[in-house]
């Protein structure tokens, strides 16, 4: 299978058969500098937005390498949209849950500061700490989803609170589950909602590593979630969505 680049920049009107589209920047130099991309290479390049192009390699200068397309694939935006509500949490798990989640299929990911996450964006430096980290999230998911070959790179959104994520809950044409291991209704049977075609968005949340509090869950039910349970094991924050994903994606007969 050929390698995937992202031509991020490129307009998808670029992407035409016997056109040849231009790949420039950091994407390039890793891909001529670290994997060796040679003239008349097969790639495929992709606008990052759901556009694909395969072709052979014509050109490679040291930061930049141009691709002569003679195929195309355009990716329609699924519905409903499936997104990770991932709580913040100590070391690099939460940063493993964007990776996973990204190879599983999500389609946006957002930032909680949940009050037992561990890792804070809040407080002193909250918006440089928020900047870096959603930077690193959306690099993370970038890296993930070229990796995948996906055509579509998930959006990482600004971290919300939890009054604000319940907003989110509540909002037209969204249905949420939160994952809670006491949970009476499991993710599958809670998961037959998705297919409804009023549903736009189907949110996944997820806590930290000390779990929601009651406060949390109690207000998230209270704006419209569904806690639900994945199973007879406790899995960690950077597995959960993931393990949620697979769940959704089997019940919207995606896989």
């Amino acid at each position: 299978m050929a390698n995937l680049y992202y031509a991020e920049g490129v307009s998808s009107d670029a992407f035409a058969v016997g056109a040849t589209v231009a790949v420039t920047g950091e994407e390039a130099r890793h891909a001529v500098r670290v994997a060796r991309l040679r003239v008349a290479e097969r790639i495929a390049v992709g606008d990052a937005a759901g556009t694909v192009g395969h072709g052979e390699v014509v050109a490679v200068d040291r930061d930049r390498f141009a691709v002569r397309l003679d195929q195309i694939e355009v990716t329609a935006q699924s519905r409903p949209r499936l997104v990770l509500v991932q709580a913040l949490a100590k070391g690099d798990r939460d940063e493993r849950a964007v990776e996973l989640a990204t190879e599983f299929g999500v389609d946006q990911v957002i930032a909680w500061q949940a009050s037992r996450s561990v890792s804070r964006w809040s407080g002193s430096g909250a918006a440089e700490k928020s900047a870096k980290g959603l930077a690193k999230w959306a690099k993370i998911a970038r890296e993930a989803a070229k990796q995948s070959m996906r055509a579509r790179v998930p959006e990482v959104r600004q971290f919300v609170s939890t009054d604000e994520l319940c907003d989110l809950v509540g909002a037209p044409g969204v249905i949420a589950a939160v994952l809670h291991p006491r949970a009476d209704r499991t993710l599958t049977e809670w998961a037959e909602m998705c297919s409804h075609p009023e549903v736009e968005q189907v949110l996944m949340i997820v806590g930290p590593e000390g779990g929601l509090s009651d406060s949390e869950v109690a207000g998230l039910q209270r704006a419209g979630a569904t806690s639900t349970v994945l199973g007879s094991h406790v899995l960690r924050t950077s597995s959960a969505g993931a393990a949620a994903l697979a769940v959704l994606n089997v019940s919207l007969r995606r896989w």
